[in-house]
């Protein structure tokens, strides 16, 4: 009985064992599976990690590449842009342009202006008329302000050529960034009074119907010369130098030698050319040559058309040798004078330098005398 009884406690004992070992192995073998999934799912996450990190780097090189390649792209726009840039700079340059004609009476000025006037629509260039009232050549303080003020900032006439019978303006006394290019023409000072004298009286061929202040004055100028009149007295002679001159008071006082030597500083320095209607041809031309922007064409338009001979004055006597003789003895003629003879050497030398003529007398344009070289670095 006590031996049953051990072989069935033995029994049981031993299928607790079997059951304990069996659940062991089977905790044993889950966790096992539990660490070798956890393993796979390390290793999937590790690969997914290596496969987004592979994708960002490609998208990265990508992205690089496509970013260097907008640089370029851009770089090239820019450069496009630039460049066309560049060009429009240019063209509003060549347009901000200003040239004024401050035309000293009977020098030929009304010609001249007719040949402004014919071109500029063709060359697309803007033409203005000054008038000052009363004929003054000489401004107050504030309308020289003004009017520098209005001509460097008008844009929307520029280019632009402005002329009015007024004196010398120095608009750098202004303050401007740019200055106006200046040009003007002078004539023999006798001949250009005489001129004045009968287109007083007679007119011109220009407006001939127009009744002129001293119309029904016969008195020749030898006349008045011989009778010492006001109209025709030397200090009428003192005009070329003090419009050359400027506005300062000293520029017209009639004989002085410091308005001279300034007339002749400017239109060595602030005139770009000053002619002379004895040679109103070869003003045209050098104007041409040089300033193509205003007078392309206007050799062609003052030989062949009607602006060479557009207005003359009416029934001009020449001056007797005596008339001529007791001008010259006038101090003011002889300053008047000195300045015609300076301004007629400066054109012709001007002239020398920039055309040589064939036999025929035809002005041929120089060829280029300059060239760059050694430019450094390469």
């Amino acid at each position: 009985m006590l031996m049953r009884y051990f072989r069935i406690k033995m029994s049981k004992i031993n299928n607790n064992v079997i059951l304990f070992g069996v659940i062991f192995g089977c905790l044993v073998f889950i966790f096992w599976t539990l660490k070798n999934i956890s393993s796979l799912h390390d290793a999937n996450s590790k690969l997914e990690f290596a496969l987004k990190k592979l994708q960002a780097e490609g998208t990265s090189y990508n992205g690089a590449h496509n970013k260097e390649k907008l640089m370029l792209e851009k770089e090239e726009v820019d450069s496009e842009d630039i460049e066309m840039k560049t060009k429009a700079k240019e063209l509003k340059e060549n347009d901000d342009i200003v040239m004024i004609y401050n035309r000293v009476p009977k020098t030929g000025s009304t010609s001249f202006a007719g040949v402004a006037y014919a071109l500029c629509k063709k060359n697309k260039y803007n033409v203005l008329h000054l008038n000052i009232t009363k004929n003054s050549h000489v401004m107050s303080w504030a309308d020289q302000a003004k009017l520098v003020t209005n001509i460097t900032t008008w844009n929307t006439k520029k280019p632009a050529l402005y002329h009015g019978h007024v004196a010398y303006i120095e608009f750098s006394s202004f303050s401007v960034k740019r200055k106006p290019i200046y040009i003007n023409i002078i004539r023999d000072p006798l001949q250009r009074l005489i001129s004045y004298y009968y287109f007083m009286r007679y007119g011109d061929n220009f407006r001939p119907y127009l009744k002129r202040r001293k119309a029904g004055d016969t008195q020749t100028f030898d006349e008045c010369v011989a009778n010492e009149m006001k109209e025709c007295s030397p200090q009428n002679l003192w005009l070329q130098v003090p419009f050359m001159c400027g506005q300062a008071a000293e520029c017209w006082n009639p004989g002085s030698k410091w308005a001279l030597e300034q007339a002749k500083f400017n239109l060595v320095n602030n005139y770009l050319l000053v002619g002379l209607t004895e040679q109103l041809d070869q003003f045209v031309t050098v104007l041409e040559a040089i300033v193509p922007r205003f007078f392309k064409g206007a050799t062609k338009l003052f030989k062949s058309g009607n602006k060479s001979h557009l207005r003359k004055t009416i029934k001009k006597k020449p001056p007797s040798e005596e008339t001529v003789a007791k001008i010259r003895e006038s101090p003011i003629w002889q300053i008047e004078n000195e300045f015609y003879e300076f301004a007629r050497k400066q054109f012709n030398h001007i002239v020398q330098k920039t055309f040589l003529y064939t036999d025929d007398g035809e002005m041929i344009l120089r060829k280029k005398q300059f060239m760059y070289e050694k430019i450094r670095p390469r």
